[in-house]
């Protein structure tokens, strides 16, 4: 049985070294997924094509390719990220999944902007209709 994050701290706090922690929780630790091989996967299952997904997304079209593809030069920006799940239409659950295990910060709701950002998702919006939400409260939009 999976451990709970808190049991996994628990259990950290007390082990006398670290290999013995190591050891010890190797079923629940988790190795993130390079993050171009989530998206290829989540696109493959849903049947989206990459061209859709980058014009839905707003990204600049050889941006959202090297995104995909894996060649960039530095981690994207969570935000970017967001406006590819906001492209493929995932859900507020699916896009929490494949933030935690791509290595990404999941939405968090005692944040403001991140709970304007769940709702677009969990009431199926557009990146549009949330950007609009975003800037009608006064928080940076997804770009």
């Amino acid at each position: 049985m999976k451990k709970e994050t808190g049991e996994l701290l628990e259990i950290l706090k007390k082990s006398p070294d670290l290999s013995a922690y190591m050891e010890m929780a190797s079923d629940d630790i988790t190795t993130p997924v390079p993050i171009s091989d989530y998206l290829r996967q989540v696109m493959e299952e849903k049947g989206l094509e990459k061209k859709q997904v980058i014009h839905a997304s707003g990204l600049e079209r050889k941006y959202g390719y090297e995104i995909l593809r894996g060649s960039c030069r530095k981690k994207p920006s969570r935000d970017k990220i967001l406006a590819l799940c906001f492209a493929m239409r995932l859900t507020g659950d699916e896009v929490q999944e494949l933030l935690k295990r791509t290595d990404y910060l999941q939405l968090y709701p005692k944040y403001e902007r991140d709970s304007i950002i769940f709702f677009g998702f969990s009431h199926r919006l557009s990146l549009d209709e949330v950007n609009d939400l975003l800037y009608e409260m006064h928080y940076p939009v997804i770009d």
